[in-house]
Order: C-alpha cells, then structure tokens, then sequence
C-alpha cells in the first residue's frame, strides 16, 4: 500500500519579525549613511565622524524600538478588547453570532444541509467558534501581528546591526588605513550593497521581483548620503562648521 504523502505549502512565519528585521536594517543603514557622509563631507576630523554616527545610530535604534513596542502593544490591546467583545456575545447572544457564522458561510457558497453542519461543527466549540469569528468577520489575527517586545527587540538589534556598517570605514581612517573621501565612498558602497540584498530578500520574501526591490532600497541610502554629504559640505564651505584633518 502507498504511503500518503501531506502536501505543506511554504509559507512565510513570523512576517511581522521579518518586517521589523528589513525596516530596522534599513533604517540604521541609512541613518549612520547620512550621518556619516553629512559630517564626513564637512570634512571633520574622524574622531567626530564616528562619535556623531555612533550616537546617532544608537537614540534611533532606541527610538524605533520604542515606537515599534508601542505601535504593535496598541494594535495588540485592541485586537485584544475586539475578542473580549466577541467572547461575550458568544456567551450572551449565541443566537445572533450563529446568525452570522451562517452569513459569513452562506456567502461562501454553502448551502441547505452542508451549511448546517458547518454551523454546527464550528458553534460546538468555543473557541474555534471565537477563532472563526474574530478572523472571517473580523480580520483578526494576534498571531501574526506579534509579541511587542520581541518586536523590538528585533528592530533595535537589526538597526544596530545596519547602523554600525556605514561607519566601519572610518575606524580605518582612524588608525591611518585610508583617507576620509576614500571612507565615504566605501561607506557608500558597503551601505548601498547591504542594502541591495536586504531588499532583493524582502522581494523576494514578498514574491515579487528581487532586482527591483534591492534597487529600490539601495537607491535610498545612496539618495540619503548624497543629500547628507552635500548639506555637510556647504556648511563647511560657508563656516558654519569648523573643518579639521580628517585623520
């Protein structure tokens, strides 16, 4: 006899974590990018590149992260009212919520004696009673929305972990590895690649197209360290800044 075989399609765990893990990746890249080609570009000693880019990559981690926790805590907190709501008027108005488990079916196209039993399997159980109610009428699902201080968690470590590429180069300036310019455009190119494949894997994540997604992300942090580096520039050409050695 031939063994039966489960079909398992592959599906994407945990999206929220995975939302966190790209935006806060990309958030910290290009972040320290503007920061570091900003103040790089004012052509400021290294020491100031790195202490400026380093405080600016840690308040945002931190900042994203505490947005992120309180963001997804609300969304949590409602859902969480919305099935207190929906567990009462199972308990107290059985009637009415049978009433719509039969809609909610009816539209599906089930029909006389079929559409009664799945009313009946569904309302002989609470909670896939509650479970059907909160995602067929109501859209919800605590699952994939996610724990809010895992969340954070998440962003805060992979901004960090974006963060902290941009600035690398200017530790080899530091100790007299390389120039300031020649910092900036590594910086730029390590950021700008990072990126590329964090949003080629976001595409392709997303089952859309994996070049444009990575062009599009990398796109961004070059537009950022364009921007930052021609600010930090006329600031410096118009004495708002003082320049020093960028050794």
């Amino acid at each position: 006899m031939a063994k039966r075989t489960t079909h398992v399609e592959p599906h994407i765990k945990e999206s929220n974590y995975i939302r966190d893990l790209v935006f806060g990746f990309g958030d910290g890249v290009n972040t320290s990018l503007g920061i570091v080609a900003g103040v790089g570009g004012a052509i400021i000693a290294a020491d100031v590149v790195i202490l400026a880019a380093l405080i600016g990559m840690f308040t945002g981690a931190k900042a994203m992260a505490v947005q992120n926790y309180l963001a997804v805590k609300s969304q949590r907190e409602i859902l969480e009212s919305e099935i207190k709501r929906e567990e009462y008027e199972i308990e107290n108005m059985p009637e009415d919520e049978t009433k719509e488990i039969q809609d909610i079916y009816r539209a599906k196209g089930f029909e006389g004696e079929e559409l009664k039993k799945v009313v009946n399997r569904i309302t002989s159980n609470k909670d896939v009673w509650l479970k059907t109610m909160l995602t067929e009428e109501l859209g919800l699902n605590l699952e994939i929305l996610g724990n809010p201080l895992k969340g954070a968690l998440v962003m805060f470590g992979s901004f960090l972990l974006g963060g902290i590429l941009p600035i690398l180069p200017y530790f080899a300036v530091k100790a007299g590895l390389t120039s300031s310019t020649a910092a900036i455009v590594i910086a730029i190119l390590i950021s700008v690649s990072s990126s590329f494949v964090v949003g080629a894997l976001k595409g392709r994540m997303a089952k859309k197209s994996w070049i444009r997604g990575g062009i599009e992300m990398a796109g961004l942090g070059t537009g950022i360290a364009l921007v930052g580096y021609g600010i930090g520039s006329e600031l410096a050409k118009v004495g708002i800044v003082n320049v020093a050695p960028g050794g």
